[in-house]
């Protein structure tokens, strides 16, 4: 059974590609082409139904960039049980805000690089 990348859902990862919020895009431009260490990212990437911000499928690391809308307790609620529902995948999610990206991305990465599995 298929669980990467739906086909069905390749409009939407497209949208969120072609739509991402600027600190998805500081981010990216430090993860994509195996910057970080040599670990290959990947950006909009579904597991199942769910589409994950980045996914390094090496370390079965997630990271989710999360703005205030995570914010709300319905969407932390719908956060927790999809964190949960991918632990069950072996998958470690990361949830970084984008006020910690925009102020201090070396930081961020360095969070990154303390949840490889070395």
């Amino acid at each position: 059974m298929k669980l990467n990348n739906l086909n069905v859902l390749k409009p939407i990862r497209q949208q969120l590609r072609n739509e991402s919020t600027f600190a998805e895009e500081a981010l990216w431009f430090r993860l994509r082409r195996s910057q970080l260490d040599g670990r290959k990212f990947r950006r909009q990437h579904s597991i199942g139904y769910f589409i994950l911000d980045f996914y390094c499928p090496a370390e079965r690391l997630a990271i989710e960039v999360d703005g205030f809308i995570h914010d709300a307790p319905e969407n932390q609620a719908n956060d927790q049980e999809r964190d949960r529902a991918l632990a069950t995948l072996d998958i470690t999610v990361l949830r970084v805000r984008n006020e910690e990206i925009a102020e201090n991305v070396f930081e961020v990465l360095e969070r990154i690089r303390n949840c490889f599995r070395k």
